[in-house]
């Protein structure tokens, strides 16, 4: 067993509905209608809290799939994170709070206010999630311009993210000064416009909130495509990945700290946090009698989703055969999620794994573990120790249940192997991950001028 340096796991909560298999809502003793239940996000937030973990981090997005006879198969992420994330913020005191907002069809302006508020309202635990939108049909919802191509969205991304950071630093950290009896509110200069005009977006600012209490909220970002790299690369705080073997991993991390440096940033200013879907039982023969149960409910609607996945028709898979050699030859991009898919077909070419063998190591695009606590741990301290993540963004097969056994089960087994947290020693989502708290640029310029 690799022994990790005394660096600090970092483990983040991705709450994706009832969980991350596509027949958690299933389960047996599941509430098929916590999704929308208050209650069962409290439960969450409380849970994950107890286990000391970085953060929750809520995925978005707005296209509900509608099969052939007009049903939905299950639930859907349902929500607006900001909006949820505002509601466990005031039922919890340090677990960080990542909200998934589009920059091809929301607007820096409000997304800039939103995220910002979250964090006041926190106390500075709020993150956003930066991600471009590749799914036309979530674009018809805004009813807006034509959904652009790839290269089209990531310019306006990193567009859209300047003008966010320039409007959360459009007051100086000292602006508020409050002053009653001089009727003094601000500092003279202290809050200014950005008066930004580019290709995409026009906007004038300021924004109307002093700067946030972490100076700027984290940002996280999440996609694997060359586009998203460069973007994590020069913006990003933390990344959320899609990574199925180590030497995936690590090829990974060395590219992106290779970006980040090209920036002018330290290379290893980005925490490196990748998706970890789990399934655990008490034995690892527990954990795969648990997975048979899920598997046997989703049936077919397993294949049906990796295939649309894939961007190909469920019927050019078969579980017991191989990828289509179509798609393992492919070199065109995708139209999908390109960072998500790579990770299945890594997986495909290099050991000529079937369908369904591809499907017991890969869950909505990142790796699955099934076993038991110490295997699970075993897995997660392997990529920490060999320097190929930083933590990952856990993702349980079955909420709450999955979120519950992780916390009472592997949080200790990780306490004990010193490499993960046994209280919060800050109370914002920056001291969590280690971040420093960055100083204005207008600030900056203001000094050295």
């Amino acid at each position: 067993m690799p022994t990790a340096s005394k660096r600090e796991l970092h483990l983040g909560l991705n709450v994706l509905a009832a969980g991350m298999h596509p027949a958690a809502w299933q389960f047996p003793g599941t509430d098929p209608l916590g999704y929308i239940k208050p209650s069962q996000w409290r439960h969450i937030a409380a849970v994950a809290e107890k286990g000391t973990l970085d953060a929750i981090f809520l995925a978005d997005g707005t296209n509900v799939p509608l099969g052939p006879d007009g049903q939905v198969a299950g639930p859907v992420n349902s929500f607006d994170p900001v909006v949820l994330l505002s509601v466990l913020a005031g039922q919890t005191s340090h677990v960080g709070l990542v909200a998934t907002v589009s920059t091809t069809v929301d607007n820096p302006f409000g997304l800039a206010r939103r995220i910002a508020s979250l964090d006041h309202l926190s106390g500075g635990r709020a993150a956003w999630n930066v991600v471009t939108t590749w799914d036309a049909a979530t674009t018809d919802n805004f009813g807006g311009e034509p959904h652009a191509d790839r290269e089209q969205r990531y310019a306006k991304a990193v567009e859209f993210v300047d003008v966010v950071r320039a409007l959360w630093d459009s007051w100086d950290d000292d602006a508020l000064v409050a002053d009653q009896a001089a009727a003094q509110f601000t500092r003279p200069h202290s809050v200014r416009p950005v008066n930004h005009r580019g290709r995409f977006f026009s906007v004038k600012g300021p924004l109307n909130l002093p700067r946030a209490p972490q100076g700027q909220p984290v940002l996280f970002q999440a996609g694997g495509s060359p586009g998203g790299l460069d973007l994590a690369a020069r913006h990003a705080d933390a990344v959320f990945a899609s990574l199925g073997s180590l030497d995936h991993a690590l090829e990974f991390t060395r590219d992106l700290r290779r970006r980040t440096a090209a920036y002018g940033r330290p290379a290893d200013a980005i925490r490196v946090m990748p998706g970890l879907s789990f399934i655990l039982g008490g034995t690892e023969a527990e954990a795969r009698e648990r997975a048979r149960v899920l598997n046997d409910l989703a049936g077919d609607r397993r294949l049906a989703t990796f295939a649309r996945q894939l961007g190909v028709d469920a019927g050019e898979l078969a579980w017991d055969k191989p990828l289509p050699r179509s798609l393992l030859e492919t070199t065109e991009l995708s139209p999908h999620s390109q960072g998500a898919r790579e990770i299945a077909l890594r997986l495909a070419r290099r050991e000529t794994l079937t369908v369904r063998e591809l499907l017991d190591r890969v869950q909505s695009w990142h790796r699955l573990v099934i076993g038991s606590p110490e295997q699970l741990a075993d897995a997660i301290e392997e990529w920490f120790a060999a320097g190929a993540v930083d933590g990952f963004n856990l993702m349980p097969d079955v909420e709450p249940s999955g979120l519950e056994d992780f916390v009472e089960h592997v949080v200790p087994i990780l306490r004990n192997r010193g490499i993960f947290r046994r209280e919060y020693a800050g109370s914002t989502l920056r001291d969590h991950l280690g971040l420093q708290r960055p100083s204005s640029r207008f600030a900056e310029s203001r000094a050295a001028g």
